[in-house]
């Protein structure tokens, strides 16, 4: 069967700086996969490689069997990949319904009404700030709203990029809640995650990354149990 995202042997990065050093990785239909690294292991180069923002210098990125790896950034969105970036990137002038409706433009407008209904039963308060300038919200309404904006445009794939950064415990472990709803409900999910331990205790596999390469992967649980995933990264109540 052929994986819903494949990446091979993918090189990226930033003028004379590789980031991203031959990234073999598969995502299939209806996972979560994680990925995780230490800061600047290439995470959120990985994604933003993906989606086009940064080009790969070399390999292949195939999304439902389609060659993406130079496609327009809208033509990658239109085909049915929609990114949460680390910093949410919110309009912050616009109000919370007019984020969600720039999120909706290469959906089925016919759908319009239902994907707003969906979002709002993920997350009841846009709901209630729907007027409100986006700017005013809290970090964690936010992150919300950057959820739902992505998931206005239907996508197949959803990259997910620290979605719990800066955000309370509680309101962080709500995310990761809806994540796997999200999933449940039919989206397949590429997950970057600063708590390793959560992350992997929701995904079906994952991938560990360190100095831009790939350098462990297996099923969420076989990483969970790994000796050498447990000691950089899931020892210190923080992470847990």
């Amino acid at each position: 069967m052929t994986a819903l995202l494949a990446l091979a042997g993918v090189r990226a990065g930033y003028g004379p700086i590789e980031a991203l050093r031959g990234i073999d990785l598969t995502v299939e239909e209806g996972e979560i996969v994680a990925l995780v690294g230490a800061n600047g292991a290439g995470k959120s180069t990985l994604l933003m490689t993906i989606c086009g923002v940064v080009r790969a210098r070399a390999g292949s990125i195939a999304f439902a069997g389609r060659d993406i790896a130079q496609a327009p950034i809208d033509r990658i969105v239109s085909y049915g990949i929609s990114q949460v970036p680390e910093s949410r990137r919110i309009f912050a002038r616009m109000t919370v319904d007019e984020n969600l409706r720039l999120g909706a433009r290469v959906a089925d407008r016919a759908h319009f009404a239902d994907d707003v209904d969906r979002v709002h039963g993920l997350f009841p308060i846009l709901k209630e700030r729907a007027g409100q300038r986006a700017g005013t919200l809290s970090g964690g309404e936010q992150q919300m709203l950057a959820i739902g904006r992505a998931l206005m445009a239907r996508p197949r794939l959803l990259l997910l990029d620290e979605p719990s950064l800066g955000l309370a415990p509680l309101i962080a472990r709500r995310i990761l809640e809806v994540t796997r709803e999200i999933n449940r409900a039919g989206t397949t999910v590429l997950l970057v995650e600063q708590n390793a331990y959560q992350a992997l205790k929701i995904a079906h596999r994952g991938y560990v990354i360190a100095n831009g390469a790939i350098a462990l992967s297996g099923s969420g649980g076989e990483l969970l149990a790994n000796p050498d995933v447990q000691s950089a990264y899931l020892e210190g109540g923080a992470l847990r």
